[in-house]
């Protein structure tokens, strides 16, 4: 019994930590959306002589380099091209185009007006989720390694089990409304900013990746408890079983031993009236 919760234990401590590891990446990290932007083709320039258009129209000793663009009317999507960006809770970064690496800008910026009280408890939620993860993890610890008595641990169990599952329904919470906020941003935000193609990055996959791990550390956990309290009580009732049992079995060799000893002092007490008798009759 003491082994089996004992492994029931370590995996949900095991459940937890991955749950708050993948959660605490994900709340930092930028990649909970990715795609491209389409924008338009800058100038071509000194420094800027690939993925350009070129107003002039001049011949050049680029002119064999198929990313220039000469500009007229007719190129239509030649003009455009699709920069990379990815978006977190509270960056969203861009590829920039006229120099080497990114560029990033608030997401809480770029978020309609609408929709930022949403994003604020999207934020207040995932931090929650994540102190509660950490109080889940340091009961479950307790219990592991500190718990002197199976009804301290049952305890400890029960209390980790509750603000594990609190805390995997806020971060399902959480998650729900940044998705919210970030489909509604598509379609209101800053025009120089609104996707033409998008879709969820691994920082998405690691939040619900943490969800899973919490929720799957709750029932574990939960079931250690369930368990452990159905063991008890087996053991307290076969206990209990046999005491009864060998309280009757005590009970019937008192009542013989008293019936027997009635029965003797019956038949002593038989034999002294006879012995009375024959003393007291005339010879």
């Amino acid at each position: 019994m003491k082994t089996n919760r004992r492994c029931r234990a370590l995996l949900a401590v095991s459940l937890n930590l991955m749950a708050l590891l993948f959660s605490t990446t994900a709340f930092i990290t930028t990649h909970w959306c990715e795609g491209t932007q389409r924008v338009p083709k800058p100038s071509c320039g000194k420094e800027k002589k690939t993925n350009c258009l070129n107003y002039s129209g001049n011949e050049t000793a680029n002119e064999t380099n198929q990313n220039v663009v000469h500009y007229s009317w007719e190129t239509g999507d030649d003009r455009f091209l699709f920069r990379y960006f990815h978006t977190g809770i509270w960056y969203s970064c861009e590829e920039n185009i006229n120099a080497a690496g990114e560029k990033c800008r608030s997401f809480i910026d770029l978020a309609p007006a609408s929709e930022k009280g949403v994003l604020w408890l999207s934020v207040v939620s995932e931090v929650l989720y994540i102190m509660l993860l950490v109080v889940g993890f340091s009961l479950m610890c307790l219990e592991l390694f500190h718990s002197s008595s199976v009804i301290d641990g049952l305890k400890l169990n029960a209390f980790a089990a509750v603000f594990t599952v609190l805390s995997g329904l806020l971060g399902m919470v959480a998650h729900m409304m940044y998705t919210q906020v970030f489909q509604v941003t598509v379609s209101l935000g800053p025009e120089d900013w609104r996707p033409h193609s998008w879709d969820y990055g691994w920082s998405f996959c690691l939040a619900w990746g943490s969800f899973t791990c919490c929720m799957a550390a709750s029932v574990t956990t939960l079931n250690s408890y369930t368990k452990t309290v159905i063991e008890f009580r087996h053991k307290r009732k076969i206990f209990e079983q046999g005491f009864r049992e060998e309280q009757n079995f005590l009970d019937q060799e008192t009542i013989k031993y008293f019936r027997e000893r009635a029965e003797e002092e019956r038949a002593e007490a038989g034999d002294l009236r006879l012995q009375c008798l024959h003393s007291c009759s005339p010879n």
